[in-house]
């Protein structure tokens, strides 16, 4: 194709660096005060956009700004701790990016810059309550309940400062010892099962539970800063557990906020056992969510804080593994709780007695619960968002903790992202579809009327890039199982097709790349491919998300195989359809979808002939045990899965145009497997192109970086496709 078509489409390509997309900078983080008088939320303005803390006044509609001391989190100024939490977040906002509020009371808690600032109420400005002057930062700080106290992690322990400010008492001892961290989410908590805290304050703020983690016995993962001027000290090292090895080890302790030993908790015999969630049971037991190591047994813990004793409440076994959600347990006040499980093969919600008997199911059907909004006990109603009405639409409905009917409380088609206020009056709604760049309204959850407009799309960048939706289709696969995919057709002036075709993939389990939401239309990378005059083609494979474990868990035990089939089908029914040229396909992807990208070009070389592939997982038994043996359990047991989804047993079959990109710093995924690749192309003999990024990690966040490989994406598709 011309290379001088790529100056005329609607977009600049430096435009594709631009974050966040465009309609995409929104408010976010929405927190009620304590009393529901105010909403309190971050938002900001700009590329990227430098947010502020903001409180809106629900009753006048009066807004008031706080702003970040210093220009606030800045990309440039973060810390090694914090550069590596928000690769786990993967959070890219600067100003404030990050804030809590107390559960009574009106303060707010701000980090930045590894400090601690407070602000005392509404309209009161921000102030210093830590300063870690340079030493180590304070981590994960959180409000006791009452707001007047402060728990943060620092140099592997937690410490306690008053929220007035003073000097801080250190409550936990003997990690810097021992070589342990006390009050911090391993790394594959943090990655793998969504869990970011590692501490968790008592309700009545005397004692706070707390992980310890040891991975000293795991061997240390070296990543050398190959790019930094200084080679003094130019590397950092991890404790990476592989995939079979050895894993972290975790206890949970319980300590009072005014020192002594801690009490440790029983949590089972198995050391290597995941820790999956903690919490405060409200009669005043600790609780915790343990998994096996294989992921498919789960048990909900009663725990005594004063004698680490242990009771289950109930337990679960899949014999595939356990999809674990956010939120997965709500209590009432009466000690009955709102439980979510997957038993039937879709996530529904479930009424329990406290003592794990079973009271009654409050949803089913062949469709999936996403979340629990909010529990209102007097009301007798659990709100819930689900992909009720098709797996591309995410809405949320109200049940009867009784039984009974469902009530669809936002019946507008696309994605309802929604925050619930404590009387369970009024909800935040976030809400956007392919044809709806986001706005956030307040509304009563009674009826959905809006009572506040809080943001209308107001992003220039929508007027002047006039980004045409894709289209939603559904096709079979080659087992006849329904597949949902989304068309970018090029303009008009390139003619009703068949077109060059890319394929624009992640393919694994999480993520859904298909559905009625905004982030579909404002991908630019394939507006702006569309522009040139290709067919963009997304599709969810099996394997992928909110369609219930008996379309996820065909991937058991043999990634790279299933995943390949439905792309192959894709792009099969396309061509069926006159839309795709046969002989002119090419697919990309990152992380997953860099992996679904080199097995499709080696395992479908008839079908794919470029490929770009972004920071690929090349073999599972390089990446960690946490995510891998949930899927594919460990190379010792599963060696045939193991080396049928490894791209490196398939390079010798590899015929098309090949473009690697990998940042040299990612510790999610290691370099090491594109460099593991390399030497097996080198091997066989097979041509390959290569962009590095030496001061990126896993999420490229310099723009630099992502400008950069945004063209040299585009040049190599212009040049080989």
């Amino acid at each position: 194709m011309a290379d001088d078509r790529q100056t005329q489409g609607r977009i600049p390509i430096e435009a594709l660096a631009d974050f966040p997309a465009p309609g995409m900078a929104i408010p976010n983080t929405f927190t009620f005060s304590p009393d529901d008088r105010r909403l309190t939320y971050l938002a900001g303005s700009g590329i990227p956009p430098v947010q502020s803390l903001w409180t809106l006044d629900l009753a006048t509609g009066a807004r008031t700004e706080l702003t970040a001391p210093d220009g606030g989190t800045q990309e440039d100024r973060l810390s090694a701790e914090e550069e590596l939490r928000r690769q786990r977040e993967r959070r890219m906002s600067v100003g404030i990016s990050a804030y809590s509020r107390a559960e009574r009371g009106e303060r707010v808690l701000v980090p930045l810059g590894g400090d601690i600032y407070v602000a005392d109420g509404p309209g009161a400005p921000l102030h210093r309550v830590f300063d870690h002057a340079g030493g180590k930062p304070a981590q994960t700080p959180t409000f006791s309940p009452d707001g007047e106290r402060i728990a943060f992690v620092r140099d592997g322990e937690i410490y306690v400062v008053a929220a007035a400010g003073d000097e801080p008492a250190q409550v936990t001892h003997g990690a810097r010892a021992t070589g342990t961290i006390h009050g911090l989410a391993e790394f594959v908590a943090q990655e793998e099962l969504d869990r970011e805290e590692g501490f968790w304050w008592s309700p009545d703020g005397r004692r706070i539970a707390f992980e310890e983690f040891d991975e000293r016995h795991i061997p240390v993962y070296r990543i050398v800063h190959q790019g930094a001027d200084d080679p003094d000290g130019a590397f950092e090292d991890h404790h990476y557990p592989f995939a079979g090895r050895p894993n972290v080890h975790v206890r949970l302790g319980v300590a009072t906020v005014d020192g002594g030993e801690p009490v440790w908790m029983d949590l089972g015999g198995d050391p290597e056992a995941y820790l999956a969630r903690a919490f405060w049971w409200r009669d005043g037991h600790l609780g915790a969510i343990m998994l096996n190591r294989p992921q498919t047994r789960l048990e909900l813990l009663r725990l005594d804080p004063t004698t680490g004793a242990r009771s289950v409440v109930l337990r679960e076994d899949d014999a595939h593994w356990i999809n674990l959600p956010k939120r997965s347990l709500h209590e009432l006040g009466d000690g009955r709780f709102v439980w979510s499980s997957e038993r039937t093969g879709f996530q529904h919600l479930y009424l329990y007695h406290g003592d794990g008997t079973l009271a009654r199911p409050l949803t089913e059907g062949a469709w999936a619960v996403d979340d629990v909004a909010g529990v209102d006990e007097a009301g007798g109603q659990v709100y819930f968002t689900a992909a009720r009405q098709a797996p591309t639409e995410k809405r949320l409905y109200a049940a009867p903790l009784a039984g009974g009917p469902l009530r669809e409380v936002t019946p507008e088609p696309g994605a309802h992202d929604v925050t619930l206020d404590h009387a369970h009056q009024r909800f935040v709604d976030v809400h956007s579809a392919l044809d709806r760049p986001p706005s956030v309204t307040l509304r009563a959850l009674m009826d959905g009327a809006t009572i506040h407009t809080i943001h209308s799309p107001d992003d220039p960048r929508l007027a002047h890039f006039q980004l045409e939706p894709p289209e939603l289709v559904t096709l079979p696969n080659r087992e006849g199982t329904t597949l949902y995919g989304a068309i970018y057709r090029p303009p008009a002036r390139f003619g009703p097709g068949p077109y060059p075709t890319i394929v624009s993939v992640y393919g694994g389990p999480g993520p859904q790349l298909v559905a009625n939401r905004w982030d579909l239309t404002a991908a630019l990378q394939t507006q702006y491919l569309r522009d040139l005059g290709y067919l963009v083609f997304r599709l969810d494979n099996r394997g992928s998300a909110r369609r219930g474990m008996a379309f996820e868990s065909a991937i058991t035990r043999r990634m790279g195989t299933v995943e390949v089939d439905a792309q192959v089908d894709g792009v099969r029914g396309l061509v069926a359809r006159g839309l795709a040229d046969p002989t002119r396909v090419g697919i990309t992807g990152w992380s997953y979808g860099g992996y679904m990208s080199l097995l499709c070009l080696a395992k479908a070389p008839e079908t794919f002939k470029v490929a770009v592939a972004g920071a690929p997982v090349t073999a599972y038994d390089g990446y960690d045990t946490t995510y891998t043996e949930r899927y594919m359990g460990t190379p010792t047991e599963n060696p045939e899965g193991y080396r049928e989804g490894s791209v490196l047993a398939h390079v010798d079959r590899i015929q098309g145009k090949l473009l690697l990109i990998h940042g040299l710093l990612d510790e999610n995924v290691h370099f090491r497997h594109t460099a593991r690749l390399i030497a097996a192309l080198i091997r066989a003999g097979k041509p390959h192109d290569l962009l590095l990024l030496p001061e990126e990690r896993h999420s490229p966040r310099r723009r630099a970086s992502r400008e950069y490989l945004q063209r040299r994406t585009v040049e190599f598709f212009q040049t080989h496709l």
